[in-house]
């Protein structure tokens, strides 16, 4: 039998929403376009991250509406933590950023689409209606980036370091490349106390006392030098 909190089919009813933005005017257009929209419901609202995660864990809404950027915990963040917990819920980030660095680590989280803040109401519903039945939706402009990386992406190397995880190798990239722990937070999207846990792990595995010592065990296997070479 198939289980229905898994399987991608319409929700009985209509799609409940919370939505995740600390901006109070853009939760009051959104609210507006649930309110009068017939198979749309507002079960939740949130202006953190942390915020957003409790309201999904208090009301098991089928689609989260998500600003990328929110005090405390990042959208991004939010998103890896309620998909975590709850993976049958969808993630639609809405963003005024359309930058490839958080369109990856949104899709890395595991969100359904990427839309920008000033998609239009009908493009915005048709989003929220796809993801609910399981379909991944960008709006127009992003797909377009994710086609071009889908198409131009070759096929990865063996990874140099299998102790890392994937996240930590991530990390090491980004310190091979020579960037601050704050880049490595905005690029990846998650906190610096987040940062600082990765490359203290990496540190850790790698067996290196500092941050140099890591860059130099980095670029002798490869990592970070197309960075620097085109900088």
């Amino acid at each position: 039998m198939t289980d229905p909190t898994t399987a991608d089919e319409p929700p009985r009813g209509p799609i409940r929403i919370v939505v995740a933005d600390d901006h109070p005017l853009y939760r009051d257009g959104l609210r507006a376009l649930v309110a009068r929209t017939a198979d749309l419901e507002l079960v939740g609202e949130a202006a953190t991250g942390i915020e957003a995660v409790e309201a999904v864990e208090r009301t098991h809404p089928d689609v989260v509406l998500m600003d990328l950027r929110m005090p405390g915990m990042t959208g991004i963040e939010a998103t890896r933590t309620i998909l975590e917990r709850r993976p049958e819920t969808r993630v639609l980030i809405l963003t005024m950023s359309e930058n490839d660095d958080s369109l990856f680590a949104a899709m890395r989280a595991g969100a359904r689409g990427y839309l920008p803040k000033d998609a239009d109401s009908a493009e915005l519903v048709h989003a929220i209606r796809a993801a609910a039945v399981g379909e991944v939706i960008f709006g127009q402009s992003i797909a377009a980036k994710v086609q071009t990386f889908f198409a131009t992406t070759r096929a990865p190397a063996a990874a140099p370091f299998p102790e890392l995880t994937d996240r930590e190798d991530e990390v090491l990239e980004l310190i091979a490349q020579g960037r601050s722990n704050a880049e490595i937070g905005t690029r990846l999207g998650i906190s610096d106390k987040t940062v600082r846990n990765h490359v203290a792990n990496v540190f850790s595995k790698l067996r290196v006392a500092d941050r140099a010592q890591a860059i130099v065990r980095a670029r002798e296997a490869g990592l970070g030098r197309e960075s620097s070479e085109t900088r």
